[in-house]
């Protein structure tokens, strides 16, 4: 299989500062975050405009995560009841129009293909796509 190469987006935001976030309301960039204290939001982060962020169970998303546009992370889902943390580790890349359901873990320098529906954890340094999202290869370390 082919391999993609991670890379690092520290030179591309080397301006970042953190965004201020309001509750339930857009945010300078067009995102929105319902329960912000159980937000915790790492450095150099890209959150694309209509970004919808359920953090009442804690979103984590660490440091040069990058989520596309139109995105929804949901640590509570009312039409299954699941409920659980989402985290987001390091450097890795969620595509637009995707969803990431409760409890859902996307690991280190992985990649989630747009219009994806992860329903569970994507393990560090994999390209996931799909409905649901699955595992499609290793990217190169």
């Amino acid at each position: 299989m082919k391999k993609v190469k991670a890379r690092s987006s520290r030179k591309r935001f080397s301006r970042w500062t953190a965004p201020d976030i309001p509750e339930a309301a857009p945010t300078k960039y067009r995102w929105t975050v319902w329960h912000k204290k159980n937000l915790k939001l790492g450095k150099y982060t890209d959150i694309g405009a209509f970004t919808y962020i359920n953090a009442k169970n804690g979103v984590v998303i660490e440091d040069e995560v990058q989520v596309g546009s139109h995105c929804s992370l949901y640590s509570v889902s009312t039409m299954d009841g699941k409920e659980g943390p989402v985290t987001l580790k390091k450097n890795c890349r969620i595509g637009s129009h995707s969803v990431i359901m409760p409890g859902v873990t996307v690991g280190e320098n992985s990649v989630v293909g747009a219009f994806s529906f992860v329903n569970k954890d994507i393990p560090s340094h994999c390209l996931a796509l799909g409905v649901p999202a699955k595992k499609i290869r290793c990217i190169k370390q």
